[in-house]
């Protein structure tokens, strides 16, 4: 005997809830899409990981792990890459 799955039919996000992980999937996915846009404007201005790291005084490692979105990505680190390549982060309220 098949049991139901009782999350068959709901949406992503009422799954989400209910599993009380929605605020840390939606944190952990708009940090993945801004390491990609900045990756993205690295690549755009060929700009490397090394030149990155240096630029923000860090290292390579580093740059890596914001790039992965991996670990404790703090918004100021994300801040201060943004601005070493011309960008700006913006941060809102909705």
């Amino acid at each position: 005997m098949t049991r139901k799955n009782p999350h068959w039919g709901t949406t992503l996000d009422s799954f989400l809830t209910e599993e009380g992980i929605r605020e840390a999937a939606k944190a952990e996915a708009l940090t993945r899409v801004v390491a990609w846009q900045l990756e993205e404007e690295m690549k755009r201005q060929g700009i490397t990981k090394a030149q990155l790291a240096e630029r923000m005084h860090t290292s390579r490692a580093q740059v890596d792990r914001i790039l992965r979105a991996k670990g404790n990505v703090t918004i100021e680190s994300l801040q201060r890459a943004a601005a070493l390549v011309g960008r700006e982060l913006r941060l809102e309220l909705v």
